[in-house]
């Protein structure tokens, strides 16, 4: 994990744990699930959840006789942190440059595995708007250079959108960028 975080934090698994929990703070995760995802043993992660939640970063909710994690967005770190979440994930990138130089873009989302927090390499957005295709590949072709993932674009127009939002509502998604209303 040659990222921000890797110089930082020794544990790979803390790092994917940030990763998962404050990219998409609405993101809740318990302990068997969490080392299914990474590959690593239960005590592991249960290691790295106790000293999270000892320092008030995540905060746990025990649901019958699971107990799920997230992240405390009343920590006074969690601004920080969610933004360098951000950075080592390459949305900072993506937003900088793609979504603030498409021309008549509404909104722009992250769905699927990186809107849950999974770093999986390729990043899926689904952008809102009257967008020129030929210059969203050109954009994205330089920023995957710089973010070192793969990029794939669903661009559908606000009728498209409104159509396929009780499909979407299913599917994992964050609001990355939004027009300003005038």
């Amino acid at each position: 994990m040659d990222n921000l975080f890797a110089g930082i934090i020794a544990s790979k698994t803390r790092i994917k744990l940030l990763i998962r929990l404050f990219f998409n703070p609405e993101t809740r995760s318990y302990l068997r699930q969490l080392a299914k995802e990474f590959n690593v043993s239960t005590n592991s992660v249960r290691e790295e959840l106790n000293q999270l939640t000892k320092t008030e970063l995540l905060k746990s909710q025990k649901n019958g006789r699971q107990v799920y994690y997230m992240a405390n967005e009343e920590h006074p770190l969690f601004p920080e942190l969610r933004s360098m979440v951000s950075k080592v994930m390459g949305i900072d990138q993506v937003i900088d440059g793609i979504v603030n130089r498409l021309g008549e873009l509404e909104r722009a989302y992250l769905i699927d595995d990186y809107a849950e927090g999974k770093d999986t390499g390729i990043i899926d957005l689904l952008l809102v708007g009257n967008i020129d295709q030929y210059h969203l590949n050109d954009l994205s072709r330089k920023t995957e250079r710089y973010v070192k993932r793969k990029i794939r674009s669903l661009v559908l127009n606000r009728k498209e959108y409104d159509n396929l939002m009780p499909e979407l509502k299913k599917r994992p998604r964050v609001l990355i960028w939004e027009a300003k209303k005038e």
